[in-house]
């Protein structure tokens, strides 16, 4: 599998990243859980295909993803050789310093971290959220820090307003900190709101994208019905996707699953396709319940659309309502 540079970073990544939310989610759901036994032939595969780049959180599973990302990843492939990425700021326990983005919790959370994956370093470090309190001068130089310490290679952020996002950029540049190279944030065919400011922002700054949820919950495997329920069991017990699906983005699923049997290929490789043509996109974050959903996914790579197929896959979107803040 061919690769791309994480913005305009050295980094370079798979254009596919294997997401790690489903990793010690045993016990925890009905769908996609895996523990550390279940977990490894995931691993084997998506290095077979030539997928170097690794997801998780410290808040996954409660540290329980971490933890089996790094036994099973660095069993099988030399730590040089794979580009791990983590996330904190979400809280992990009660108490005012459990979370956030202050000084004190940020230097406890990447310890943490690093110890539960048993490594001396991540490649991409990202802040999960902004707790809205903490100076963003405050957050970056303890990021700066954490690079210049070695424990971290490169920084960026996740789910966040873009004008948040630029002071982080700015503040960075204004003190010759590092510099975000990457931007995590919810981005598919039917949440395309990103479109309107944070992509535009990072094609500019050189930030590259590599958002999670890139198939909205399975919802664009188009095995969905309209009713409620589908062909999966994520479809059926998925709480968090009841209600969230609106008619037109049933329309969008219509028209990934028309241009699929036209193109001889699944809908999952053509949503994936699509995102793949986007400027400033660098791997978009999937999750595997499935050994296959990693082989469709890097024969997604090399699947070109026309302009008039992209055109068709958007024709059907409406925006949806910002959020305040």
């Amino acid at each position: 599998m061919r690769t791309v540079q994480l913005g305009r970073s050295g980094l370079a990544v798979s254009p596919v990243c294997i997401g790690g939310n489903s990793w010690g989610a045993a016990g925890r759901r009905d769908w996609g859980a895996f523990d550390e036994a279940a977990s490894r032939p995931f691993f084997r595969k998506a290095l077979d295909c030539g997928i170097n780049f690794f997801d998780t959180a410290d808040t996954y599973n409660a540290g329980e993803s971490e933890r089996i990302l790094g036994r099973v990843l660095l069993d099988y492939a030399p730590r040089d050789e794979v580009v791990i990425c983590t996330k904190i700021g979400i809280p992990m326990g009660k108490g005012p310093n459990r979370g956030g983005n202050s000084r004190k919790y940020l230097m406890a959370a990447i310890d943490a971290s690093l110890s539960r994956l048993g490594t001396d370093h991540v490649d991409l470090l990202l802040i999960h959220r902004t707790d809205g309190v903490t100076p963003i001068a405050e957050m970056m130089q303890a990021l700066d820090d954490m690079v210049r310490a070695g424990k971290v290679r490169y920084v960026g952020g996740s789910t966040m307003p873009a004008y948040r996002f630029a002071q982080m950029i700015g503040c960075a540049e204004a003190n010759g900190w590092a510099r975000p190279v990457a931007m995590q944030n919810l981005y598919n065919l039917v949440q395309r709101e990103e479109e309107r400011e944070m992509n535009r922002l990072c094609a500019e700054a050189g930030v590259g994208l590599v958002p999670y949820s890139p198939l909205a919950r399975g919802f664009l495997a188009a095995n969905r019905a309209r009713e409620g329920g589908g062909e999966t069991e994520r479809a059926r017990t998925d709480r968090m996707a009841q209600g969230l699906f609106r008619p037109c983005d049933f329309a969008v699923a219509d028209a990934v699953a028309d241009l699929a049997r036209a193109r001889g290929v699944k809908p999952t490789q053509i949503a994936l396709a699509w995102m793949l043509h986007k400027p400033a996109m660098a791997a978009p974050v999937i999750g595997t319940t499935r050994l296959e959903h990693i082989e469709d996914a890097a024969a997604a790579v090399d699947l070109r659309l026309s302009e008039a197929e992209i055109a068709a896959l958007e024709a059907p979107y409406e925006p949806r309502a910002l959020p305040l803040g």
